[in-house]
């Protein structure tokens, strides 16, 4: 199966190399990578024609925010399973073989899975499972959100649920991974895909109150959608919230992996990381 990645970029030249090079190390025969440039001032198109021989497609022009430049770059794909990097962030060795496998064997439409937390310097801050019994619950009624690095689909899927909404500017992620939820068959993997950069300015903080807004908004949308019997999503309402939040205590405690903090990303290949087993 083939795999299209796509990586929206703004403005981050200090480390689209490193995420570029990540996904190109990654790629089989047939896979597709398309960076989506929003018009960035900072070097970052030196950086992209320094790897355009390697890249499928690049484009720079303005965009009306990191869902509008995705889907530019998705609407070009023809790869059987997409999934999308942002620029900082990086794909472990491995990775794009590890999910072409997994969908493969789970026979899932979506797979999502663990990561790492990275600094600027690319030093492991944290270990993230993202594990959860059941993706669909979690979402709609816990607001819970898959980590989205760690996420593969296939595109039938995508093109299935109509792809991503670009009139959202923060929680396109959380909308789309939860459409796909409420259709397809989603399987967790035990596998660290890819490390997810903590960075100065970073849009994912400094956006955390328009996020949750807009993860709101979806959320009310959907379980107004939802089939649900009326009992069913009462029980849902009162015990998700909690399950997810008994989930952060879990993952702080019981799932760390206290022993790969600080440790070189680029040491660290796709594969289980918890329990912890060297």
């Amino acid at each position: 199966m083939s795999v299209s990645v796509v990586t929206p970029n703004l403005n981050m030249a200090r480390h689209l190399d490193q995420t570029i090079k990540s996904v190109t190390d990654n790629l089989g025969s047939g896979d597709e990578y398309f960076v989506v440039d929003g018009g960035s001032i900072d070097g970052s198109l030196d950086v992209i024609r320094r790897h355009e021989n390697h890249l499928t497609r690049w484009v720079s022009e303005p965009d009306h925010g990191y869902a509008d430049a995705l889907a530019k770059g998705f609407a070009r794909a023809r790869g059987e399973i997409l999934c999308w990097i942002n620029a900082g962030d990086v794909l472990l060795p491995g990775a794009l073989d590890a999910a072409r496998e997994a969908l493969a064997r789970t026979s899932a439409d979506m797979i999502f899975g663990d990561d790492f937390y990275i600094d600027e310097d690319s030093r492991v801050i944290s270990f993230s499972r993202g594990y959860v019994r059941d993706l669909r619950a979690a979402m709609l009624f816990g607001g819970w959100t898959p980590l989205q690095d760690a996420c593969f689909w296939r595109r039938s899927l995508y093109e299935q649920v109509g792809g991503l909404n670009v009139g959202l500017k923060y929680a396109a992620d959380y909308d789309l991974f939860l459409r796909m939820a409420l259709v397809g068959h989603t399987a967790y993997v035990p596998l660290a895909f890819s490390a997810f950069r903590r960075h100065h300015g970073q849009k994912s903080i400094a956006g955390a109150p328009q996020y949750r807004i807009e993860r709101r908004q979806v959320r009310a949308r959907e379980i107004a959608r939802a089939g649900d019997p009326l009992l069913g999503k009462l029980l849902n309402r009162v015990w998700q919230p909690v399950a997810v939040r008994w989930r952060v205590h879990v993952s702080q405690k019981r799932w760390a992996r206290p022993d790969l903090v600080g440790r070189k990303i680029r040491d660290l290949p796709c594969r289980t990381y918890w329990p912890a087993a060297e």
